[in-house]
């Protein structure tokens, strides 16, 4: 499966104030919680994008005292979890 690169101007990174060597792992987190937050994306999917562990990344939500969506695609997330782990 490919990837998407997405393109953030040398600028705008520059300007982050994040340590050189955390951008991209900090601006994945970001996005995923971002996209979590405004349901575009289920949990499985967002920890998965942020590089954290499905824990890690509840325990960043709720930190972050962001609502948690549960609904059929991550219901269905957990399950496949489930067996695999059978």
């Amino acid at each position: 499966m490919g990837a998407r690169v997405l393109k953030i101007p040398e600028d705008i990174v520059a300007a982050l104030r994040i340590p050189p060597d955390d951008v991209e792992a900090e601006l994945n987190k970001e996005l995923a919680v971002a996209l979590y937050s405004r349901g575009m994306l289920p949990s499985g999917k967002a920890a998965a994008l942020s590089g954290l562990t499905r824990q890690q990344f509840e325990d960043l939500l709720g930190k972050r005292k962001i609502i948690r969506h549960y609904g059929a695609e991550d219901l269905e997330e957990d399950l496949e979890y489930a067996r695999r782990g059978m």
